[in-house]
Parts: structure tokens; C-alpha cells; sequence
């Protein structure tokens, strides 16, 4: 703001010198109207936001994210059921620790994109672990996981293809997808029905590469992706599958991204896994890969011990089993209606009776 605001004085100083004082005082005033209307709209969209009911109030969370939190103004810790934190590992001690100690080998940031000078060691051993876990050919790391989205569509599809997308996803599926020039199908959520009819029509609009789009679990409602059924008509009518984060046919899916800012640590970073020559373009032509910071290197070697952890016992996995059932069984005992799933995304559809 004070930058723009010297700016505007050196443009009034300039103007001096060629233009009445009657002119510039027309000048200050429309540079002041133009501001007011910017935020004339910014109040008018924020007390239609207030009105539906949508507006969003940050809490302040004065301790590590945990079950049970420490929240500014409150008195007493509160139990926080709203996480992304299903493993626990956001402060995990082996976690913390690995981050701690990149600190001091490492350093605290790279000042750089990847392939001008900020691609370190670690940054290729996180993507040779992630592509061991998902038993792919290749890796490559983003700043978050909607970069991963916004940068794969227009990346990897021309005018002469097609995207064909859950009506559900998420919307840096959807954001990604704008991004692109491929022709765009949308089918109903999870309707295979829908979803080969969708693909025939891009079949007769002389698709060349068909691309089906879907959420691995849809975070709203918990809904998980037939993945299986999904991979199946792909495979009939010679179609590629993405799924964002999850995936439960292991090596049939072409193309996965995911986050590291959720379950595995709850940090930074995304990342998109697939086969070597797929991932070797997105290095090439990805532009949120291309303009964006490396990934820091404490976040880099947490995310290591994070994937170690997973790969060395299923403990933490089947921990978060059991509590999901047992939530599940406590919720709808008292009274709650609970929609159908064994996931950890528990939604009531209603409140129990008083």
C-alpha cells in the first residue's frame, strides 16, 4: 500500500508539470473514486457472505495441532474433531525432529525453483519414497496439492483431448481443469452410467486423449471413489484415470496427486505421481512446479520420516481403524444419523432427537 501510494505522488509530481491544477484535482479525484468503488464492492460481497451465512472466523490455536487443542480466550483446551490430522503425525516426535535436523544440514529455505538451483538431496528422496509407496515410476513435488491440480490439466491435454470430471471434485480439480483447452465432459457424482455416457461423447467429439477426473475421497461428504469400477470403463474405451488422494486399485490408476498438508504430517506441500515420462513433462511445462519455491527442506525431511513411518508398521493406520469404527458406533448409538462409510470423515446428516 505504501508503495502504491509513492507511486501515485510521483505520478501527481509528473503531472504538474504538464497539466493545470484544475486537471489534477480531476485526476486525484478519479484515482479516489476508483478506490471507493474497489471497496464499495469488497464491503457489498462481504454482507452478502455475512447475510448467507458463509462468513469464515479463523480461531487461533495457541498449542501444536493435536485431539485436543489450546484455543486463544478459552480457558480450557477443547477437543478438535475437525483436523486433517487422521495419523496423528503433525507433531509427531520423529516428525518434528527430522525437520529440526534439516534445519542445521540443510538450511531453512532455498530462495529458487527447482531447476534453477533448488532441487537438493532431500527433494529427490522424498519423491523416490513417495513413488516406492505408490509403486510408480516417477515423482514430482509441489508447493501444495492445489498447485499439483492447477498444474497437470493444461500441462499434459491440448484442444484435441478431453477431461471428463465428477461433478464433486474438489475445486483445485476444477480450477485445474478452467486452466486447460481440452474439451470438458462432466458426469454425475460417482454415476458410472453417467460417466461411460460422458465418455462416449467425448469418443464422438474426437477426443485423441481422455482423461477421467475424480476425487479419491470427497472430503464434504466422505464419499469414496469407485475407483475400481472407474479404471474398468477407462481401460474398455481406452481412457487414463486420475485420482486425487486416494486410490485402492494400486498400479491401475495413471496419474495420482496428493498432499503432504493433511494425514502425512499436516505441513506443506503436494506432489503428483505417475509414470516417468508423464512426470518428466510436468518438470518441463507444469507452471506452478516451473514459478513456485522449492518445498523447505525441514518440510521435505518430515515428510521422509513421515513415509517411514508408514512403510515400517501399519500401527498408525490401524489405530485410526479402530477409533473410526468406534466413533462411528458411539455416534449412531446416540442418536445421530451417520452416512454409510468406514472412513474417518464422519457426517451427521442430522442431530438426535430431544
Amino acid at each position: 500500500m505504501a508503495r502504491l501510494l509513492l507511486s501515485k505522488a510521483a505520478d501527481a509530481v509528473k503531472l504538474q508539470r504538464f497539466v493545470s491544477p484544475q486537471q489534477l484535482r480531476c485526476f486525484a479525484s478519479s484515482v479516489a473514486e476508483a478506490d471507493n468503488a474497489l471497496v464499495f464492492k469488497a464491503k457489498q460481497q462481504l454482507a452478502e457472505i455475512q447475510a448467507a451465512g458463509t462468513f469464515k472466523v479463523e480461531r487461533q490455536i495457541i498449542t501444536p495441532q493435536a485431539a485436543s487443542v489450546g484455543v486463544l480466550d478459552l480457558a480450557q483446551p477443547v477437543l478438535n474433531f475437525c483436523a486433517n490430522n487422521y495419523l496423528g503425525l503433525s507433531n509427531h516426535p520423529l516428525v518434528v525432529e527430522a525437520a529440526r535436523k534439516a534445519l542445521d544440514t540443510h538450511g531453512y529455505g532455498l530462495s529458487s525453483v527447482r531447476f534453477i538451483c533448488g532441487t537438493q538431496d532431500l527433494h529427490k528422496q522424498l519423491e523416490a519414497r513417495i513413488s516406492a509407496f505408490h509403486g510408480s515410476e516417477d515423482t514430482i513435488l509441489y508447493p501444495s496439492c492445489f498447485d499439483a491440480n492447477a498444474g497437470l490439466f493444461e500441462a499434459l491435454l491440448g484442444p484435441e483431448d478431453a477431461v471428463i470430471s465428477d461433478e464433486l471434485n474438489h475445486a483445485s480439480i476444477i480450477d485445474g481443469i478452467r486452466l486447460c483447452k481440452a474439451k470438458r465432459f462432466r458426469y454425475k457424482h460417482m454415476d458410472m452410467i453417467d460417466l461411460e455416457h460422458k465418455i462416449m461423447e467425448a469418443e464422438d467429439a474426437g477426443a485423441r486423449l481422455k482423461l477421467i477426473a475424480t476425487d479419491g475421497v470427497f472430503s464434504m461428504d466422505g464419499d469414496v471413489a469407485p475407483v475400481g469400477d472407474i479404471v474398468a470403463l477407462a481401460h474398455h474405451h481406452g481412457a487414463q484415470v486420475f485420482t486425487d488422494e486416494h486410490c485402492n486399485v494400486l498400479g491401475q490408476v495413471d496419474i495420482i496427486n496428493s498432499t503432504l498438508g493433511k494425514a502425512l504430517g499436516g505441513g506443506t506441500g503436494g506432489y503428483t505421481t505417475g509414470k516417468a515420462d508423464v512426470i518428466t513433462l510436468l518438470r518441463q511445462r507444469s507452471r506452478p512446479y516451473l514459478f513456485s519455491n522449492s518445498l523447505a527442506p525441514c518440510m521435505v525431511a518430515a515428510s521422509i520420516a513421515v513415509f517411514d513411518l508408514l512403510s515400517s508398521s501399519s500401527t498408525l493406520r490401524d489405530s485410526l481403524q479402530e477409533n473410526t469404527d468406534y466413533f462411528r458406533r458411539q455416534m449412531a448409538a446416540a442418536g445421530f444419523s451417520i452416512r454409510p462409510g468406514s472412513h474417518p470423515i464422519v457426517v451427521s446428516n442430522s442431530a438426535p432427537a430431544t
